[in-house]
């Protein structure tokens, strides 16, 4: 039996089979162009080269790989954000925003009030923040909220239930804030 409500087994097939699809085009060969495409720091090449006695086509090898693995990273996050596409009132925009979930009548928010929108920016722990992309989302939320102030802004950390039980920490301008 299907246990999930909001989508159907052939949506979520769909949905499964789309992340696959883009894992797998990473595949493709790198050539010269594609690899320069990626922020490279040649300092961090030569120290690995020198520290573990690469050859240069070794450290060439890993980065490739190190270049993949990160996209495929960005995959699986966009396949929690996306799945959210099929739950009602929800919507993934292209920009901006993760998912934004809307309802005229209104939702609860934590503290008590009402609105009727909420934005939300995921992350999840293969994705965490740092202090300047911390930073940046603090801002877009207080601009959010200072715009709409029928609106709620939600920061949703998406991690496995078997992940490993590590606290999350977000710090802006080396202030701690509450996750």
């Amino acid at each position: 039996m299907w246990a999930l409500s909001f989508i159907s087994e052939a949506d979520f097939c769909s949905h499964v089979e789309a992340t696959i699809k883009n894992y797998g085009n990473k595949l493709e060969s790198f050539n010269l162009k594609k690899f320069n495409k990626n922020i490279v720091d040649p300092v961090k090449l030569i120290f690995d080269k020198t520290v573990y006695g690469f050859t240069w086509e070794e450290i060439m090898k890993n980065e490739i790989f190190r270049q993949r693995d990160k996209s495929n990273n960005n995959d699986i996050g966009y396949f929690h954000q996306r799945i959210f596409q099929y739950i009602q009132n929800c919507e993934v925009p292209i920009n901006g925003w993760d998912v934004v979930f809307k309802k005229d009548s209104g939702i609860i928010v934590a503290d008590g009030d009402k609105a009727s929108k909420i934005f939300v920016e995921m992350k999840n722990k293969h994705n965490t923040m740092n202090a300047a992309s911390s930073g940046k989302t603090y801002i877009k939320m207080q601009s959010q909220l200072l715009e709409d102030d029928d609106c709620a802004c939600l920061l949703v950390e998406a991690i496995a239930k078997k992940s490993q039980n590590i606290t999350w920490v977000v710090s802006v301008d080396g202030q701690q804030k509450k996750t």
